[in-house]
């Protein structure tokens, strides 16, 4: 399966993580990607999960880990705050989010759906880098762990070995 590993450091508003964003590329490609995408992730138990579109401003979670699979049409998401990436997405793309890592849609449309999840069906709170969330951020953040599966491939995904 082809993959990319993103790393992207704390830039004094989003904290990030050292453990690197993964972008798998075309996972997957039927005409129900949705509930493919949505079985996937409730057999590698990450659940709680929604179909949406991805918020239209800079976010993280400080509590959790996120998978975002892109199911129907195309988006650009940045990554990383400030100083990160922009991605260009389509479907069938699956981005895996450690705890922290800014992300929002670039995109001027709405015409796309996600299925996003949490490892263990955790909660998630929404973070936007205020300078009187960040004492809570940090503390939340060393107390995420890592998770027992890959949200895609199981036991046998990337996450695994780059997430040790």
């Amino acid at each position: 399966m082809e993959y990319q590993k993103h790393f992207f450091t704390d830039d004094g508003t989003v904290p990030n993580s050292h453990l690197p964003v993964i972008l798998y590329l075309q996972v997957a490609n039927n005409s129900s990607l949705s509930d493919w995408f949505e079985n996937k992730l409730k057999e590698n138990n990450w659940v709680n999960n929604w179909r949406d579109i991805v918020l239209p401003y800079d976010h993280f979670h400080s509590n959790t880990h996120e998978v975002l699979a892109l199911s129907s049409g195309t988006v650009s998401l940045k990554i990383g705050g400030n100083k990160g990436k922009i991605f260009n997405l389509s479907a069938g793309d699956v981005l895996i989010i450690p705890g922290g890592v800014g992300h929002y849609s670039v995109s001027n449309h709405t015409n796309y759906q996600f299925i996003g999840g949490y490892p263990d069906g955790n909660d998630w709170d929404l973070r936007t880098g205020l300078p009187e969330e960040r004492p809570a951020v940090l503390a939340n953040l060393a107390k995420i762990i890592i998770p027992k599966t890959d949200p895609i491939f199981g036991e046998n995904g990337h996450l695994i070995d780059l997430w040790k």
